[in-house]
């Protein structure tokens, strides 16, 4: 069963296009995890950052969350935001059709 997951980065004071930069360097090794459907990053209304995952397992999840590439994107955002990242895990459930009610 997928898992969808977002990440969302409150930016430091001055500090949001940094942010945004760290995190487009260090998808790229998160697109090459097993397992992964969709890591994107959007701008939010209030100032966030949000991170939208798509995994294609809660293994596979697990898995990215112990490996290096989750390692070097906290080394470089950590001192780019506020406060932690609040991390919420979904999983879907179905609702109209499958291409417009399932992320």
């Amino acid at each position: 069963m997928p898992v969808v997951v977002t990440a969302v980065f409150h930016p430091a004071e001055g500090q949001r296009e940094q942010l945004v930069e760290a995190l487009r360097l260090t998808m790229p090794a998160v697109h090459d995890e097993v397992g992964c459907l969709r890591y994107a990053i959007h701008d939010a209304s209030d100032g966030t950052i949000t991170m939208i995952e798509k995994w294609t397992s809660a293994e596979h999840l697990k898995a990215h969350a112990r490996g290096t590439a989750v390692a070097a994107l906290q080394a470089v955002v950590d001192p780019l935001v506020a406060r932690p990242t609040v991390v919420t895990t979904m999983t879907p459930l179905e609702a109209g059709t499958p291409e417009q009610g399932l992320l």
